[in-house]
């Protein structure tokens, strides 16, 4: 009969069995009758996190990291665009959604131009372009003039700044194996919400000069990761088509009428839409009441980028956390958190205690929504029609971005925050119910698709 023997702490003693030294957990030694449990020291246990987290990338991958954290450092525009016009300007909250919804507008236009693009001229030329342009557009906001030219430009720019987004996801695909990518995109998205917490409490600071600064410093640190990207980053597209592409037999050509046809992704890309228009109220809205009620926009500024160091903080281990359950439940979950999270700000007045806890909140239901959002859609995509099936899906959060502030601006002209805030809970529970609805369906069907694709690698295979 064996018995098992706990050495605590770990050490290199001889096995009174067999001389053996006792050094890895969970070995039987030769000729031993027990086994070693003892755990590994914790700078160990971290290291090995730490690898498994950050090792094992590209050098490309962590060049094309630091250009998109070097610009979200400084993206302060959008985030203080709203403040500005109605602030600095003195322009009507209407307008200043109006210029808002423009640039999402325009948003939308630049990530299907920009995927083209990266296709035809190739990713590098494509996020070069795209920066620069950015950079020139950022800068000449500074100095614009006249509610047509503001709004002109505001669209422009948001054509340039978001036509580089599908270049990096395209290089980041084509320089990490498949693999990692998962990873690698979870750390680009890491990334970016580090920016975005800490441009949005600086902004605040550097705008107590003048919001001027503000531009020429977004300007400037776009214009630096363009410069980091034409240093050390590469071409990446493929010289020519991967093998079998497009030539599988038996394989149906998908074009974006078939995905506009599915039912059942549209209905899920409804109620993400629903969902990410209550989303931008926190990017629009929000910074006109708290300015209305006479905060000052360093304390927009810390409420705002409370939203993206919780974003650092919670995304992995509350997707660890959400990781096996049911997913309509928990879609259902965000956007009743979403909704209701964001509305705490009727009873905020001029505290930014209870702003900073509405953001808390409604910040939860992003956290959860967006991995799982994601990982629905990626199993409703057919395999040979991933990249038209995520286009469509990201444009619910492009057509919210127009759609979200011009409403918000309106609702707050004309009926007051309450409305705006009533609004946004109305639409939780709308899409609450409707995902609890459309996901449960929608993973029925991602579980057959699944289980057809693996029939079909077996046929393949045989």
């Amino acid at each position: 009969m064996s018995h098992l023997h706990q050495h605590e702490p770990l050490t290199s003693a001889p096995c009174p069995d067999c001389g053996a030294p006792l050094a890895h957990r969970g070995t039987r030694h030769p000729g031993s009758l027990y086994v070693t449990t003892a755990a590994p020291p914790l700078p160990t246990r971290l290291r090995s996190a730490l690898t498994e987290s950050v090792g094992g990338l590209p050098a490309e991958f962590w060049w094309l990291w630091l250009s998109t954290l070097v610009n979200k450092l400084g993206a302060f525009v959008t985030t203080f665009m709203a403040l500005y016009l109605t602030r600095e300007r003195g322009y009507s909250a209407s307008y200043a959604g109006l210029v808002v919804a423009l640039y999402g507008l325009g948003s939308a236009v630049g990530s299907l131009a920009g995927g083209v693009l990266a296709d035809r001229l190739g990713r590098r030329p494509t996020v070069l372009g795209a920066q620069l342009l950015t950079a020139g557009c950022t800068a000449a906001l500074a100095y614009t003039n006249g509610q047509l030219l503001i709004a002109a430009v505001a669209l422009l720019t948001g054509v340039c700044a978001n036509a580089g987004r599908p270049a990096v996801s395209a290089i980041i695909a084509d320089v990490v194996p498949a693999a990692d990518r998962v990873r690698a995109f979870s750390l680009n998205y890491w990334a970016i919400n580090i920016g975005f917490g800490v441009s949005a409490s600086v902004a605040g600071l550097i705008a107590l000069n003048g919001f001027q600064p503000l531009f020429l410093a977004d300007a400037a640190t776009t214009a630096l990761c363009a410069l980091v990207v034409f240093a050390k980053v590469r071409e990446s597209r493929p010289t020519a088509p991967e093998p079998g592409r497009n030539s599988q037999a038996g394989v149906p050509q998908v074009g974006l009428g078939t995905v506009f046809r599915d039912r059942r992704f549209i209905a899920l890309v409804s109620m993400t839409f629903l969902f990410a228009v209550i989303m931008n109220q926190g990017n629009s809205t929000l910074a006109v009441v708290m300015g209305r009620e006479g905060l000052s926009t360093t304390q927009y500024g810390l409420v705002a980028g409370l939203n993206g160091l919780l974003i650092v903080v919670l995304q992995i281990p509350v997707t660890r956390l959400i990781r096996g359950r049911d997913r309509a439940r928990v879609l259902m979950t965000a956007a009743l958190l979403a909704g209701w999270g964001i509305s705490i700000a009727v009873f905020a007045g001029g505290s930014v205690l209870v702003y900073a806890l509405s953001v808390a909140v409604w910040t939860v239901g992003e956290v959860i929504q967006v991995p799982t959002n994601m990982s629905l859609v990626a199993e409703l995509s057919p395999t040979h029609a991933r990249g038209r099936y995520q286009g469509v899906s990201s444009l619910a959060w492009s057509g919210a971005a127009f759609v979200g502030p011009a409403a918000g601006g309106l609702l707050l002209d004309h009926g007051g925050p309450g409305v705006v805030w009533g609004g946004c809970a109305l639409l939780g529970t709308v899409a609450g119910a409707g995902y609890l609805l459309v996901a449960r369906r929608a993973d029925a069907t991602a579980t057959t698709r699944s289980a057809a694709a693996a029939r079909s690698m077996a046929t393949v295979a045989d």
